[in-house]
């Protein structure tokens, strides 16, 4: 239940991240709307995962995300576009610091994994949201083939950027379980390798992929590639937190 309460949290926090900086002057209201209608499936989920484990997970800081969507989502209704974007960075806020609250306790650890521990879920929720909220925007282009692409491609970029960080953030966490448990590293070999294949090596691909086929442009190809983005990321995210039960470092 921890790696779900802490999944959904994370995508919740990046999704409402960048939807925040996500320009309302060039992207339609609905995009907004709609896609705070996914934050508050999460946050809702996430708290009845806390309701169900009152004794390990807090479900106020899920619920009041859960309420701040769909806050957030009625100003975006009614075309009350800054209140929409303050209830978006309060789910972002909201989720953010419940899924660090529930990370694994650190009062004896060192200070190197402190700081690796509390950074991940940022860069985690970073890499989740940044690419599922590109999809959606692509997606959106279908409904309003006439926005510009710009809101796309930062999206794109901001992806990249969070994958880089992601990966430098693991790569030390790795670095420095190889160091202190060689013989335990080695024998989880294989997932670490799919973790990586999928979780960084194939979206900054995809990612590239993407930004290409826009130069066309084609945003209906290029959201084809960003779907399958979305897959991967949501694998190695998956795989980075099961690899990281119990260990030292997040991987």
């Amino acid at each position: 239940m921890a790696v779900l309460f802490q999944f959904v949290l994370r995508l919740a926090f990046g999704l409402a991240f960048a939807m925040a900086v996500t320009s309302p002057r060039q992207v339609t209201s609905g995009y907004y709307r709609n896609h705070l209608y996914v934050t508050l499936g999460l946050c809702a989920l996430a708290a009845v995962v806390a309701f169900a484990d009152p004794q390990q997970f807090d479900y106020r800081l899920a619920l009041a995300a859960a309420i701040f969507s769909y806050l957030g989502s009625v100003c975006w209704l009614y075309g009350r576009n800054r209140a929409g974007i303050v209830f978006t960075g309060l789910v972002a806020a909201a989720a953010l610091v419940a899924a660090t609250l529930a990370g694994p306790p650190l009062s004896e650890t060192a200070v190197s994994a402190r700081v690796l521990w509390w950074l991940t879920p940022a860069s985690g929720g970073w890499v989740l949201g940044f690419t599922i909220a590109a999809m959606f925007l692509g997606h959106w282009y279908l409904n309003t083939p006439t926005m510009q692409m710009g809101p796309l491609r930062r999206l794109i970029v901001l992806m990249s950027l969070a994958l880089i960080v992601r990966a430098v953030l693991c790569g030390l966490g790795l670095l420095w379980t190889v160091a202190a448990a060689s013989d335990a590293a080695a024998s989880e070999t294989w997932f670490l390798v799919l973790r990586w294949l999928t979780g960084i090596v194939a979206p900054l691909v995809l990612a590239w992929m993407a930004w290409k086929t826009l130069a066309i442009p084609n945003t209906q190809s290029a959201t084809g590639i960003l779907y399958v983005a979305v897959i991967t990321t949501f694998t190695g995210e998956l795989m980075s937190q099961l690899l990281s039960v119990g260990a030292v470092y997040p991987l």
